[in-house]
């Protein structure tokens, strides 16, 4: 009997140390995880600045490098009379 007391409590002690050093693998892996998560959430914030500027310089028109400039195209005046087919063939 006392073997198997002996026996029990030396598997047990084992299993305590194995237990042990899981939980600490398991704390150190979320410290890990939770540096990350903020590494990420930082990242995140920061694209999400780029995306708001970017979207502000899309929305105004800033991409081109050159302002826009209005040009003046004027008006065709109506035609009041006859056309020749020769003059019309000899503007082609």
């Amino acid at each position: 009997m006392e073997e198997m007391q002996g026996a029990l409590q030396s598997t047990s002690a084992k299993l305590i140390e194995r237990n042990n050093a899981l939980e600490a693998m398991v704390t150190g892996l979320n410290e890990e995880i939770e540096a990350i998560v903020m590494d990420l959430n930082t990242k995140i914030d920061e694209l999400e600045g780029e995306l708001v500027f970017c979207r502000v310089v899309v929305g105004k028109g800033m991409l081109g490098a050159t302002p826009k400039r209005k040009v003046y195209v004027p008006k065709r005046k109506e035609f009041k009379g006859k056309r020749s087919v020769r003059d019309v063939d000899n503007f082609f």
